[in-house]
């Protein structure tokens, strides 16, 4: 099995002596062990095979990495509805936030990522009222009636929106990525996410256990929490 590394990373001689001040801001590259740790968190409940994918890390690696995470307590495996995964512990959560804060410290990468999220917010409160219009499209008598996408009008002005605010999302993953490597990838997933639902594939707009534009959402919000440590549910 492999040997996941639970030693605190510290910064180098030179980082400590600078303070870890935000001015100072260097690339970071996340290890595999805090990677598959993290994708755990961000997947919330999830397959091996997902969790590898989530950071593209070897999927025998990925499961040697789990099973010495059990063992310390950190994730934990379980079944629900037919369908076995791994979610994290209190105490992984715990090991998450105190690996992720060492990382954006030790980066200098704080004051970025705090930008990006300041400015994400009023994104994300457009994203969650676009994709309830995807799921609800109101009728005469019915103001909550499903939307059964049989209006393809109503669908196509919410897919330009969610369009819309995809191209708003690169740039600030650009800004999260000259920091730290690990926020790559998320438009590439919305916009692939949005072509297919584009396409008639309507899942991909707000599928479950896909990478739905709901879903890449949903985890870079809560890679952008986790990061610097908010609760969602004070977060302003």
């Amino acid at each position: 099995m492999t040997q996941v590394d639970t030693r605190t990373e510290r910064p180098s001689p030179a980082a400590q002596q600078r303070g870890w001040h935000d001015a100072d801001v260097s690339f970071a590259k996340s290890g595999p062990d805090s990677l598959t740790l993290h994708a755990v968190r961000l997947l919330g409940f999830a397959d091996v095979r997902r969790v590898a994918r989530r950071f593209q890390q070897d999927l025998h690696e990925s499961t040697e990495r789990l099973l010495d995470m059990e063992a310390l307590g950190w994730v934990t495996r379980s079944e629900f509805g037919g369908t076995s995964g791994w979610s994290l512990t209190e105490r992984g959560r715990a090991e998450g936030e105190r690996r992720l804060a060492l990382e954006v410290d030790t980066a200098g990468a704080r004051t970025a990522v705090a930008a990006v999220h300041e400015r994400f917010l009023p994104l994300n409160g457009r994203f969650q009222e676009t994709v309830t219009r995807w799921q609800i499209r109101p009728l005469p008598g019915v103001p909550m009636a499903a939307n059964d996408h049989t209006d393809h009008s109503w669908d196509d002005r919410v897919l330009e929106v969610l369009g819309s605010l995809g191209r708003r999302l690169r740039p600030l993953e650009t800004e999260l990525t000259a920091v730290l490597a690990r926020f790559g990838g998320y438009s590439d997933r919305f916009d692939l996410a949005l072509d297919q639902a584009v396409r008639g594939e309507a899942r991909w707009v707000d599928g479950v256990g896909i990478d739905s534009c709901h879903a890449v959402w949903m985890q870079l919000h809560e890679d952008l929490l986790a990061t610097l440590g908010i609760d969602r549910g004070h977060e302003t």
